[in-house]
């Protein structure tokens, strides 16, 4: 499973939330037009719609046809990725090397044979790129290598939690980026792992797992 990036509309309905959060609406209150909230956020019509639709599945707005859409809950429980996003990048790290080890040992003991072929698949991108130097390529590789490794493991909740967090690394990475040395450093370990799990090796797993968070390479 391929990381996706945050949509413009998931943006603005983002923001749309803090700003009701922050009682910039307030309940009952009429929101800006489309024209307006285009001028607003900087997007077009069809992300602004998106937005709408995402926060009225929500429960949040209600949209009157050829009235306007409204404000019509101000109770929002922020999301797991809205407060990821908040976080420092410290903290959201901390959170995915506590998950590696568990989700390595549950992916080697429920992995099936497609699941297996797609952790390999980006094993080998994860290799070619780090050889090429392509670094945001081969960090991309390599958190989907991990988050493929999840889709595995059989928990969704510990799935999407590590998914999460991955996403909010792989944004961070982007903006920080070098060289694929120490990719190209741990290649081995990596491949060890995805043996480890081919092989039903819950143990091995683990503990190659929690090496590779220790960067015991």
């Amino acid at each position: 499973m391929q990381i996706q990036r945050k949509t413009l509309a998931q943006e603005v309905a983002d923001r749309l939330t803090e700003g009701i959060i922050n009682n910039e609406f307030a309940v009952g209150e009429k929101l800006p037009t489309e024209p307006e909230l285009m001028k607003i956020y900087g997007v077009g019509r069809s992300s602004i719609r998106e937005a709408i639709k995402i926060l009225s599945i929500k429960g949040i707005l209600d949209v009157h046809q050829g009235v306007g859409t409204f404000v019509i809950s101000n109770t929002i429980h922020e999301s797991l990725e809205s407060q990821m996003d908040k976080a420092e990048i410290q903290d959201v790290q901390e959170v995915r090397s506590l998950l590696d080890a568990k989700i390595a040992a549950k992916a080697a003991l429920n992995r099936n044979e497609e699941q297996l072929r797609n952790i390999k698949v980006y094993l080998d991108q994860r290799n070619t790129l780090a050889t090429e130097n392509r670094d945001l390529e081969c960090y991309q590789a390599d958190i989907n290598f991990h988050v493929a490794i999840a889709e595995a493991c059989g928990n969704i909740l510990l799935k999407e939690i590590y998914t999460i967090a991955s996403s909010h690394i792989l944004r961070s990475f982007e903006s920080s980026h070098n060289d694929t040395e120490s990719f190209i450093i741990s290649q081995d370990v990596h491949k060890r792992l995805y043996l480890a799990i081919e092989n039903q090796n819950a143990e091995e797993a683990a503990l190659i797992a929690q090496q590779i968070v220790d960067r015991i390479y």
